[in-house]
């Protein structure tokens, strides 16, 4: 059972960039910031996530190297406890007949979750230190000082100069006309298609990185995460799952618009974005798939659409969401409605199992944790998770920095017009990385 303990924040952004920092001294360290963003997409109390959650150190932690679903469960059975981590993308091949052969350059695990010796969960102007027994009310507080007295590292410029596409230009646009040719002969309605950015002998500062990201990207599901010498920075706008009671919150991102340079520009893209029969027909098919998925744990009758192709604004893009609702079964276990929604209909195409195969094919790098989730369970066997897209992955060890972008083929797309779209979603990364002008 944990402890609580709680201080008053007068500068919450401050405090949560001497956090990060004051982290730096732990292996393993799982933040999600929704950067306030997120009480306005959702105007709906319950869809919210967390304002802000830090998990700082590890009190046990588990990476299965199968069975992933069958251990996370077990350990969450074990432990009624926090457990913060992600699934990856390559799980695929645990829940269906499928491999992965891509390059991977960053080796991170299928799966790593974590019980953390502390939680840091900011509401408001609050902060809730959520402690171990083994801890004194005394300890949280020299702890609390540690954190505000931790100094901010000078500001570093951050260049690589070295970042390359895994394939180019004319090889992406032969992919996407193959897939099209997939799609005529109804192997496929629709595929994700995605592309890595990577460079290579790469030395950096995560938390910086992390830093810059959130900077110019403000993102409702943004996270920092790492373990040794592995590090993900992500500034994702769309949840995968939500679990709140018996309550599931599904809340795919299919559409995406740049920003205008006037607000009657921005309101004129809104509108084509809205009506656009290409990016509608794109989520309405995740939607289609989504409720396929939410119906195997589901209540008879409860899966419904709650919002379809709603307009949302971020810093560099609009894009179109849904929300799809249902209840959980009461003898479904949460791992479990995870599992039968895994990986995300957004992140695949349809027919799922089939979009995945042809992904395997045409795609050049394995995805890993690019496509997968990172989020959290509470004590109650709630959760919330991301995915992750938007991110970039780092392996100090062999120094290989990774980033991948991606973008729904349908019959409708045009090859040129989803290869720029790619770069649009790329423009936040590249500008933190110093790269827009090769973007």
């Amino acid at each position: 059972m944990r402890k609580k303990l709680t201080f008053h924040i007068s500068d919450l952004e401050l405090f949560k960039e001497k956090l990060l920092f004051w982290s730096k001294q732990y292996q393993y360290v799982s933040i999600l910031d929704s950067n306030q963003v997120d009480q306005k997409i959702n105007s709906k109390k319950e869809y919210n996530s967390k304002e802000f959650l830090a998990a700082i150190d590890a009190v046990e932690y588990i990476q299965p190297q199968d069975n992933s679903f069958k251990r996370l469960q077990k350990a969450l059975e074990n432990k009624q406890d926090w457990w913060f981590g992600y699934l990856s993308y390559d799980l695929k091949n645990e829940i269906e007949d499928l491999d992965s052969e891509n390059f991977d350059g960053l080796q991170f695990p299928n799966l790593h979750f974590f019980r953390p010796q502390w939680v840091f969960e900011i509401k408001k102007n609050d902060l809730i230190i959520h402690y171990t027994e083994g801890f004194s009310a005394d300890k949280i507080k020299e702890i609390y000082q540690q954190i505000c007295s931790c100094e901010l590292p000078t500001e570093q410029p951050i260049t690589i100069h070295s970042i390359q596409a895994r394939i180019n230009r004319d090889e992406y646009l032969d992919s996407i006309r193959s897939l099209k040719q997939h799609i005529r002969r109804g192997d496929i309605y629709e595929i994700n298609f995605c592309q890595e950015f990577f460079a290579e002998n790469v030395q950096l500062q995560p938390r910086q990185i992390y830093r810059k990201l959130k900077e110019i990207s403000p993102t409702p599901y943004a996270c920092f995460y790492s373990m040794p010498d592995q590090y993900l920075m992500c500034a994702s706008p769309e949840r995968f799952m939500k679990k709140k009671g018996n309550q599931l919150i599904s809340q795919p991102i299919k559409g995406t618009a740049k920003r205008g340079k006037t607000k009657e520009e921005d309101e004129q893209i809104k509108k084509q974005l809205y009506t656009d029969p290409k990016e509608r027909a794109e989520n309405i098919m995740i939607v289609d798939l989504v409720r396929n998925d939410l119906s195997h744990s589901a209540v008879k009758g409860s899966v419904h659409v709650e919002e379809l192709c709603g307009i949302y604004t971020f810093p560099q893009v609009h894009q179109m969401i849904s929300t799809i609702l249902s209840d959980l079964r009461a003898d479904i276990h949460p791992v479990e409605a995870i599992r039968q929604c895994f990986p995300m209909g957004s992140m695949t195409g349809a027919p799922k199992i089939s979009a995945m195969k042809l992904s395997e094919k045409y795609e050049s790098s394995k995805r890993g944790l690019f496509s997968g989730a990172v989020g959290y369970f509470t004590p109650e066997g709630d959760f919330d998770f991301n995915v992750v897209i938007r991110s970039l992955q780092y392996n100090k060890q062999n120094r290989y920095l990774s980033f991948m972008v991606g973008g729904a083929i349908t019959m409708q797309c045009e090859p040129e017009r989803e290869y720029e779209e790619c770069l649009l979603k790329a423009k936040a990364i590249m500008k933190v990385l110093n790269q827009a002008e090769k973007a």
